[in-house]
């Protein structure tokens, strides 16, 4: 493939594309409902990957329906969760030679992620990348999330390049909406959700890995 401009940073999205988080939620999730009485589809955890924990609120909110006790079922998703990342949250095959070819390139690097600047620092810092990236945008710096473009564009702010010089990678349908409003190029690299019409006209590729990433910024042309 030929990218349609010349890239001149790329922006990460972080659960499900840096690191294998999202499954590990969507378990504590729908074991936290079970502990409840209740019935948490994988449906529904789908359509909430990529949003923001006030927008999941709502969402389950109107799944479990009146009455229903969020403050305790919080309260559970939070203690399940934390014991399966306890266990250990790999990061996705391919980041770190990912990483190793942007030092080659000489390309910046950010992370816009819906996660909350602590789970940032937790995780990439957990695996020693943290300091690899020029910049972070958490939940905490825009007031608009995913799928709005507000994170993307802060990244490409934080970064001082144009957003659509910005190569976006993202696992979600709502992150790779969010970038594509950004005017990013965009990549989607399946995790939990694949990839659909809508994906495809949004995307300028989509790959397997992020070793495909790679190879595509290795084939393309030097500016």
């Amino acid at each position: 493939m030929v990218f349609p401009r010349p890239i001149r940073a790329v922006v990460f999205d972080m659960d499900g594309l840096l690191i294998d988080s999202e499954a590990l939620v969507r378990e504590g999730g729908i074991r936290a409902a079970r502990r409840m009485g209740k019935d948490l589809p994988i449906s529904v955890t789908a359509r909430m990957i990529g949003l923001p924990l006030a927008e999941c609120i709502d969402m389950l909110t109107r799944h479990f329906g009146p009455g229903f006790d969020m403050v305790q079922y919080l309260t559970l998703e939070r203690t399940e969760v934390l014991a399966l990342f306890k266990e250990g949250v790999a990061l996705k095959a391919g980041v770190v030679e990912l990483l190793d070819h942007l030092d080659q390139l000489g390309l910046p690097r950010a992370v816009a992620t819906s996660s909350s600047r602590d789970a940032v620092e937790a995780h990439l810092g957990g695996h020693k990348i943290l300091s690899r990236f020029d910049a972070v945008i958490a939940r905490e710096d825009v007031r608009r999330h995913k799928p709005n473009p507000d994170p993307f564009l802060a990244a490409a702010a934080a970064l001082n390049v144009e957003a659509e010089h910005c190569l976006a990678l993202e696992d979600s349908h709502n992150g790779v909406r969010a970038a594509h409003a950004a005017g990013m190029m965009t990549i989607m690299v399946p995790d939990l959700l694949d990839p659909t019409e809508e994906m495809a006209e949004k995307t300028i590729h989509i790959a397997e890995s992020l070793h495909e990433v790679q190879r595509l910024l290795e084939a393309r042309p030097l500016p």
